[in-house]
């Protein structure tokens, strides 16, 4: 009952946002409910300034509304073609990766801003938003202000790729499949919410169910398990600059707090249509229902960020951190781009 007491207000605010929101984006494909949901959250957020009992709620929402949609999209998904795209995308994730941390790194010394800084929003960049600069933070011992700056930058690129990545693809001469379109957004998109709301654009726009989605997915939380070896790396990196032990380094560093629940349960979720459809013979169509929940969370997701999408909070974070992570953004664009052309993806 506490539960339900806490979060019911503003997962209903959430929902109620999520419905015309759903039925524009029926109307407007090349918009898409997700971003509808988004747009519209971010405006009420400008004059809904207390929110009251309804706050817990819409966080809930946006985070663990989000990692069940994404749960549920492990449903259909046959574990071979998971595996698949995970070695597919693999070179263009570690690339873009590359790409962000090095374009961190060159930026910090050229514009002389705070090392830890310039690290959370290389990490966050590359990996999964808020989630890496969560799992780094305490490993570089970064403080609640260069946690906040760091999510607050990560968090406009998120909403902006949202907007902008479906139709600038389109422009540029995409295939209207999904193979090209979910590859770019896992690669290119950092936060898992605006990736799903992306690929979500991009399957209305050109009628592919949730082809796109289940790609972009995929190849994200492939790209999400970099958190491990890169914070490892941190870590022992933190540890030789500041003369700890590793008994010290390795107190901050819990693996099992690396690896999302999500994800672990994602894979959960497409071993048992393996086995449903493989061995008893299933059909794929069960799982539509499952699918089809998942977009409706997704959307319901869109609406808590948007509202908890703080325009001046991002302003007051100054022009520097803004650029490193614009520049930051547009080498892991092009770089994700120009391997997908080298490689005929697109």
């Amino acid at each position: 009952m506490d539960f339900i007491k806490k979060n019911f207000a503003g997962v209903l605010v959430c929902l109620i946002i999520a419905i015309p929101s759903y039925y524009l984006g029926q109307l407007y494909p090349i918009i898409g409910g997700p971003v509808f949901a988004i747009l519209l959250g971010m405006i009420i957020c400008l004059l809904w300034t207390n929110r009251g009992i309804a706050d817990a709620g819409i966080k809930f929402t946006s985070k663990k509304i989000l990692q069940y949609a994404v749960i549920l999209l492990g449903f259909g998904l046959n574990l071979g073609t998971v595996l698949k795209t995970g070695q597919e995308s693999l070179p263009i994730i570690i690339s873009t990766i590359a790409t962000s941390l090095i374009v961190a790194f060159v930026m910090c010394k050229l514009m002389n801003l705070p090392t830890k800084l310039c690290t959370l929003i290389g990490v966050g960049s590359s990996i999964c938003g808020g989630s890496a600069i969560a799992a780094t933070a305490p490993v570089i011992k970064a403080n609640d202000e260069e946690v906040g700056q760091a999510i607050s930058v990560i968090f406009f690129f998120n909403v902006l790729a949202a907007l902008i990545f479906p139709t600038m693809a389109d422009y540029l001469g995409m295939t209207h499949g999904p193979e090209a379109f979910g590859i770019f957004a896992g690669t290119a998109v950092n936060d898992t919410s605006s990736v799903t709301a992306a690929a979500s654009t991009w399957d209305n726009l050109w009628n592919l169910g949730t082809d796109t989605l289940d790609k972009a997915v995929t190849v994200k939380l492939t790209r999400t398990l970099a958190i491990i070896p890169i914070t490892l790396f941190l870590s022992v990196w933190f540890s030789m600059r500041h003369d700890e032990t590793v008994n010290q380094s390795a107190q901050k560093l819990k693996i099992t707090k690396l690896v999302p629940s999500f994800i672990v349960l994602f894979i959960i979720a497409s071993i048992i249509t393996t086995v449903c459809v493989s061995v008893f013979n299933v059909d794929n169509s069960v799982f539509g229902p499952l699918k089809e929940l998942s977009k409706i969370f997704i959307i319901m997701a869109m609406a808590g960020i948007g509202l908890n999408c703080n325009i001046f909070k991002l302003v007051r974070t100054g022009a520097l951190p803004i650029f490193l992570g614009f520049c930051c953004w547009v080498g892991i664009t092009l770089v994700c781009l120009s391997f997908q052309s080298y490689l005929g993806i697109w």
